[in-house]
């Protein structure tokens, strides 16, 4: 069954969402200026108008939702499978197992995503992980290919989570993405800790997005954790309530609570990964 012939009864979309995510044209041409000399640090400006090439505009219908989504898990499928297939790239053994279970996942993803969007799925892009030659070692040096892993994986997972406004008029669609988007935050968590290990400069990495940047890759990832650090939920400042001893921390409070990303932000904050 095509599941976008469900997708098709949606009749009406927030008429203000339109002019929420009308593209800042300025700030993405002020990024692009970066080119070449992006550095180790900017590996979270990874989405750029990615999508935005691939389907025409900005999301502002379950069809864009869909293939914005569509568009993301080719990348994280593809930059996954080269990564697994890279010569003394991911070590044996359960790194390896975890890498490739997280591309059996994706890949399971973009089948999906297809199979719901029928003939209106727009088709891979060709991606470039290099960004122009920006990130050479990405799949010949693991500490950066993790790195570039999590800014996937956390850029995903809130992009999921922003658009999820656009589904809420179809319960089957919501649960299906929503469902895609709990196993890219198990992603993004399992990454988090394989770079953890690794030690180094991300020794002190947790599961778990603490305030308002915690990527331990340098302030260039603050984009992609802006709004982290709110800790006032449904109008209520969580920090003023009681804990188990006395008030909350500020730690614990960004901890759990996880914010959505905008598509504008997405757009803004990113690269170009397409040829």
């Amino acid at each position: 069954m095509n599941l976008f012939d469900i997708v098709d009864q949606i009749t009406q979309v927030d008429p203000e969402f339109n002019e929420r995510v009308n593209p800042r044209r300025e700030a993405i041409r002020n990024m692009m200026s970066f080119g070449k000399k992006v550095s180790l640090v900017a590996m979270p400006f990874v989405l750029s108008d990615l999508f935005k090439r691939a389907y025409g505009q900005t999301p502002t219908d379950v069809n864009g939702v869909l293939n914005y989504a569509l568009t993301l898990e080719y990348l994280e499928a593809e930059f996954y499978t080269k990564g697994a297939a890279s010569a003394n790239l991911v070590p044996s053994g359960k790194p390896m197992g975890a890498i490739t279970t997280i591309r059996d996942h994706e890949i399971a993803h973009v089948a999906f995503l297809k199979q719901v969007l029928g003939d209106k799925a727009v088709s891979k892009p060709t991606f470039d992980f290099t960004a122009g030659g920006a990130f050479p070692t990405v799949f010949s040096n693991y500490d950066t290919f993790l790195a570039l892993a999590q800014a996937f994986e956390d850029t995903g997972v809130r992009a999921y989570k922003g658009q999820a406004g656009l589904l809420k008029g179809n319960k089957v669609v919501l649960t299906a993405a929503l469902q895609i988007h709990s196993a890219e935050a198990r992603h993004a968590s399992h990454i988090r800790q394989m770079r953890r290990a690794r030690g180094g400069a991300a020794a002190s990495q947790k599961p778990w997005i603490t305030g308002g940047n915690d990527s331990g890759i340098g302030a260039a990832a603050d984009p992609i954790y802006a709004g982290e650090d709110n800790k006032v939920q449904a109008g209520v400042d969580i920090t003023s309530l009681s804990g188990v001893n006395g008030k909350l921390p500020i730690t614990a409070v960004t901890q759990a609570f996880d914010e959505p990303l905008t598509a504008t932000a997405v757009l803004d904050i990113a690269q170009l990964f397409i040829k």
